[in-house]
């Protein structure tokens, strides 16, 4: 295990792969991520289901028996027919060959039976973990229930590796046979790379609303990357601190002196933030009315920020063209409101257009933003988890990969 990429995360080197195991004839619980999002009850993005594709044909063309189990929604310990993984268990059916079995339950005797009953190659889909209340609450009378419909643990739900919930942290502390899929194993590796040995310069783009979400993340960056540009609502908090008017934009008044000191470290870690030049201004957030560019990076009077402009985008453009690895989370403006997406459109562009080695995106919005553009391709890794990414990032230890460490 010691050469595994597993290794870029402290500890790693005692989590097992899927080649460390054997998994012929045994039952295999598998933590996926099938958190898709809905519309009227259909998926409109299946990311998630594809990305969880290798590691559920690797366990099969193995023998196992592999039982699927995620979350969806936010039904918080309660039945719903909304937030209902049937739909996920119909599409996955439609993407691969293998037979599918879709259980109503996660505990009781009923599906136990159903585990019992699975042959090799075949996948059950459990219902969603999240309408027991003892997932989130990480109870372990939830997690020993769960125990009891597997042999094996695994985990490739990178996106939820941050919460501390059942399946993903006292489950497998439980069972002594557990893995990280293959999945994981590539979030684990990119992001590892990203932070212990990139190509530089490392260029770092962060956007989004708030520096609240961002501030640990900017300072884990700053000692690696040699400028981190920054768009979205959090460069106004930014801005403010520069004395920078912003007109009625969102500030988070209370952490403009923070975002001061941000600025300070950095420039001792001789690492540039590169804050917008000029914006694009609407009337409100809501109801933004004719977009008006800025001449320079004040805005003034009772218009409100929602992208950066023209001016800005080629100079990030220009930062954008020399560097060898970036780093990319958050988009620029109100992306889900055109014409405030430009900014974050233009950025996606430049990161494709570019020559860097290393291009990843942190998850989040800007996966959104990527997956619209068609630009996915372009990019090295497309992280399936924006908030177990940025925690990596951080150095914080994660909850489901801590626990996949063996003694």
């Amino acid at each position: 295990m010691s050469d595994s990429p597993l290794s870029q995360y402290p500890g790693g080197e005692r989590i097992k792969t899927l080649k460390d195991l054997e998994f012929s004839g045994k039952r295999v619980f598998l933590r996926v991520d099938f958190n898709v999002p809905l519309k009227d009850g259909k998926i409109t993005d299946d990311t998630r289901i594809r990305a969880a594709l290798p590691t559920i044909e690797y366990l099969c063309e193995k023998g196992a028996k592999v039982i699927c189990a995620s979350h969806l929604g936010r039904p918080k310990g309660k039945r719903s027919s909304i937030d209902s993984l049937e739909v996920a268990a119909v599409h996955l059916s439609e993407l691969t060959s293998r037979d599918i079995i879709f259980s109503e339950d996660c505990t009781g005797n009923g599906v136990v039976r159903q585990s019992k009953e699975l042959k090799a190659g075949q996948i059950l889909v459990l219902e969603n973990l999240r309408f027991y209340e003892g997932e989130e609450k990480n109870t372990q009378e939830f997690a020993h229930e769960l125990a009891k419909l597997c042999d094996i643990y695994v985990n490739d739900a990178f996106g939820t590796c941050h919460r501390a919930h059942a399946s993903t942290d006292a489950l497998p502390k439980i069972i002594s046979e557990k893995a990280a899929g293959l999945l994981l194993e590539k979030e684990i590796a990119a992001i590892g790379e990203l932070m212990h040995s990139p190509a530089r310069p490392l260029i770092s783009i962060i956007g989004g609303a708030k520096v609240s979400d961002k501030a640990k993340v900017i300072e884990a960056l700053m000692i690696k990357s040699s400028k981190i540009l920054i768009g979205g609502a959090m460069a106004y908090t930014f801005l403010r601190a520069k004395k920078v008017q912003t007109g009625i934009s969102r500030v988070e008044t209370d952490l403009v002196a923070l975002a001061g000191k941000i600025m300070d470290r950095s420039a001792a870690a001789k690492c540039e933030i590169v804050l917008p030049m000029d914006h694009v201004t609407g009337a409100s957030f809501d109801n933004p009315g004719t977009p008006e560019t800025t001449e320079n990076a004040h805005i003034l009077g009772d218009r409100m920020g929602l992208d950066i402009g023209p001016r800005t985008i080629e100079l990030f453009k220009k930062h954008i063209d020399t560097a060898a690895s970036i780093f990319w989370n958050g988009p620029m403006g109100v992306f889900e409101k055109p014409p405030f997406d430009v900014g974050t459109n233009a950025v996606a562009q430049a990161i494709a257009d570019c020559q860097a080695k290393i291009k990843i995106c942190g998850g989040g919005d800007s996966v959104a933003a990527i997956q619209k553009s068609g630009l996915a391709s372009a990019f090295t890794h497309i992280s399936t988890g924006g908030g177990a990414s940025l925690e990596m990032i951080e150095g914080a230890p994660i909850p489901g990969i801590e626990s996949l460490k063996g003694k």
